[in-house]
């Protein structure tokens, strides 16, 4: 974790207001403080620098901490808050970064120790989107190498705050566990295969993979450009959404009426896809519960085979792996001593793929979307139109070290999360309690374009999840 300057991270401690567990209680609470002058945004920041710092080295889950910009940024935002400008709920409100993603004036490292930028010369768009909407990236966050699915020996991974002996996931685990911790209310990771959703998954919060074209991409170093999608981290699926409001160009709204309900709304029920994916009990358990909740609030579940999409994983890594190569083979030669071993051998495999196995995935992969339209549509086997599909969205709970994407392992990971890369849909990690004192989740997937529909479920769903609190730092009460 480096600093960007050595003075304190604020004018003194946060004000009672701030204390305990604050900084989880969600944007809204802390945008209402804000404006009641119970503290102040520069107070703000100094609490997510402070808990922060104070979860170092135990999550690893920071890059980069940016002390002293933050704070003069919060500063300026008190001061135009007293001069009436409000820029919105996301005003002073402190968010943090995937170390790949560009946040000018600050480094980029990627994961690795391989062609890092000192200082990136400008925002990327969606933290130029951020910034104007009046957030204050507080940090750059820890991610496995390049987002590739592999540890970096000299970065190491991030630990998970529920159990520092298990993993936070990848490969936006250090986004995932900020938020987990409560040392951020929002973060901002990306997704090809599920690097947002599975470590929210673990860590027991919101991850939202959204439509690909949605976010901007630019100032964003990619993986693989079939796949790659940009989304939101938070404790709560109206956090997630206002961050998506911002990122895709929306000015963020809060929205004051309750959430809407689940009569009637017809759930996909995937059961061959759960069993080919052999969740653990406690998995299963959970997506039974959310199932079942669903059932009692209204909801339509329909019994679907999801086997018409069961090739898709292999298909996506007869993708990302190609262009990732191709994507690093510069890089590779000018930077080569600076990566992990694990991660030039996924590179140096990539470049085995044959042409015409690139091109054969390239079909499916378009002819896969068109069928998936057509499915959730009900013109296959069952004539209903589905609006979500509800799988869980990882078959295990948080593993004690990140598996490869080669091997059963990490095959069995992306089960349930890979797929909606390929189709290129909406997709969201829902937390569903705790089992044995680690996060359990759920996932809704629905068609391109209908992220709002993923929202609107999932918050309506959320209503009925079971309540967690806050894992706790070793030594405090």
């Amino acid at each position: 974790m480096t600093p960007d300057g050595e003075g304190a991270p604020g004018e003194g401690r946060a004000g009672e207001a701030l204390a305990g567990d604050a900084l989880a209680g969600g944007v809204r609470r802390l945008g209402s403080g804000l404006r009641s002058g119970a503290f102040s945004a520069e107070q703000l920041v100094g609490a997510s620098l402070e808990a922060l710092a104070a979860w170092e080295p135990t999550l690893n889950a920071v890059a980069h901490l940016r002390s002293d910009a933050a704070c003069a940024e919060a500063r300026t935002l008190d001061a135009e808050l007293a001069r009436g400008h409000d820029r919105g709920p996301l005003h002073g409100i402190p968010v943090a970064i995937k170390d790949l993603i560009d946040v000018a004036d600050a480094p980029t490292g990627y994961g690795s120790r391989a062609g890092r930028v000192d200082a990136a010369s400008r925002d990327a768009e969606l933290v130029r989107r951020l910034r104007e909407a009046g957030a204050v990236v507080v940090a750059k966050t820890n991610l496995l190498e390049y987002a590739y699915g592999a540890v970096h020996p000299e970065v190491g991974d991030t630990r998970n705050p529920y159990d520092p002996s298990r993993t936070a996931g990848g490969s936006s685990g250090g986004s995932a566990a900020a938020v987990a911790a409560g040392c951020v209310p929002v973060a901002v990771g990306t997704d090809t295969g599920g690097s947002v959703r599975i470590p929210a998954a673990y860590c027991g919060v919101v991850g939202m993979k959204p439509t690909p074209s949605r976010v901007p991409m630019a100032g964003v170093f990619p993986l693989a450009w079939s796949l790659d999608a940009a989304g939101a981290l938070a404790r709560r699926v109206e956090d997630a959404s206002l961050v998506h409001d911002v990122i895709e160009g929306r000015p963020a709204r809060l929205v004051e009426e309750p959430a809407a309900g689940l009569e009637g709304v017809a759930i996909g029920i995937p059961r061959d896809w759960l069993d080919a994916g052999s969740p653990t009990p406690a998995v299963r358990a959970a997506w039974e519960a959310a199932v079942a909740a669903a059932e009692r609030a209204g909801a339509r579940l329909v019994e679907v085979s999801f086997a018409a999409f069961s090739d898709l994983n292999d298909v996506l890594l007869d993708l990302l792996l190609p262009e990732a190569s191709v994507i690093h083979e510069e890089h590779v030669q000018r930077h080569r001593a600076g990566y992990g071993p694990a991660t030039l051998t996924q590179i140096e495999a990539g470049f085995d793929v044959p042409a015409v196995r690139y091109v054969k995935a390239r079909r499916r992969q378009r002819a896969a979307r068109q069928a998936f339209e057509a499915w959730m549509d009900g013109t296959g086997a069952d004539s209903t139109r589905l609006e979500v599909l509800l799988s869980p969205s990882v078959p295990f709970q948080a593993p004690a070290q990140d598996p490869s994407v080669h091997g059963e392992e990490g095959a069995s990971e992306m089960h349930f999360s890979g797929p909606f890369n390929l189709l290129g849909v909406p997709a969201a990690a829902l937390p569903w309690g705790l089992a044995n004192g680690l996060p359990v989740s759920v996932q809704l997937t629905a068609r391109r374009d209908e992220d709002a529909k993923v929202f609107a479920v999932a918050r309506a769903l959320e209503a009925l999840a079971p309540r967690t609190s806050l894992p706790r730092l070793a030594g405090e009460s």
